[in-house]
């Protein structure tokens, strides 16, 4: 009688991630290695859930509502000394990677990202191979800018998944109109810090969703926050989605 081989235990990872948009994209490719993954939104609820069982992995935002992704990886080793990490953080600054490797991450995913080049480094950081692909030069894809929506790249990036692109894109328009609004308060009180959050966050949300026009307006309101025309610009490519 021919038995079956013993099943390997699927990884438990540890997502944390204040963006809902990020955190539904990341959590959905992850559990396609296949993978089981427990999600925080914040430090401290971070915290809490790694009290509660090991994690095979940690996959960290940088910047936390209540902290910092490094502040975070220490009270994590505090609880488990030798999990890999990785952080993910939609600034590109070669300088703030590597502070994040001086803390302890083994690598840095810059968002957006796609599935693909998630789990490349996801493997990796679970073999303890070679070191990981650097962010600097991993392929990024490219959304086609002169298009709203880009389907074709977003549907690539989820691995075909219409399903998950559906519920993301839902979230993300529910949630546009608050964030345009707390990026017209960040200009109109000349605050770059709060601005520069916003518009992090949204940048990585354009990609993972296939906003590809507001991507590039983001950008542009990045570069240019006194810019009359890349305020507009922002606010009509926000107009155009939705509406």
């Amino acid at each position: 009688m021919q038995t079956n081989p013993p099943r390997t235990p699927r990884p438990r990872f540890l997502l944390v991630e204040d963006d809902m948009i990020t955190c539904g994209f990341l959590k959905a490719a992850l559990e396609t290695l296949p993978a089981d993954v427990d999600t925080a939104d914040s430090l401290a609820a971070a915290v809490t859930m790694a009290q509660q069982g090991h994690h095979d992995l940690w996959l960290v935002d940088a910047n936390l509502p209540d902290g910092h992704g490094s502040d975070l990886l220490g009270k994590l080793r505090l609880l488990q000394t030798d999990t890999p990490a990785l952080a993910h953080t939609a600034d590109r600054d070669a300088g703030t990677h590597a502070r994040l490797r001086q803390a302890g991450f083994g690598d840095i995913l810059v968002k957006p990202l796609g599935r693909d080049d998630l789990l490349k480094v996801v493997r990796r950081a679970l073999a303890r191979g070679p070191a990981p692909l650097s962010p600097t030069q991993a392929p990024v894809t490219q959304l086609n800018e002169t298009q709203d929506w880009d389907e074709i790249t977003a549907l690539a990036a989820l691995n075909g998944q219409r399903n998950h692109l559906i519920a993301l894109r839902e979230l993300f328009l529910a949630e546009l109109p608050g964030v345009r609004d707390a990026v017209d308060q960040a200009v109109d009180r000349h605050d770059e810090p709060a601005l520069r959050n916003q518009l992090h966050r949204l940048q990585a949300s354009c990609g993972f969703v296939g906003a590809a026009r507001l991507a590039r307006a983001v950008r542009n309101l990045h570069q240019m926050p006194a810019s009359d025309q890349a305020q507009a610009g922002f606010h009509d490519a926000v107009a155009a989605l939705l509406h």
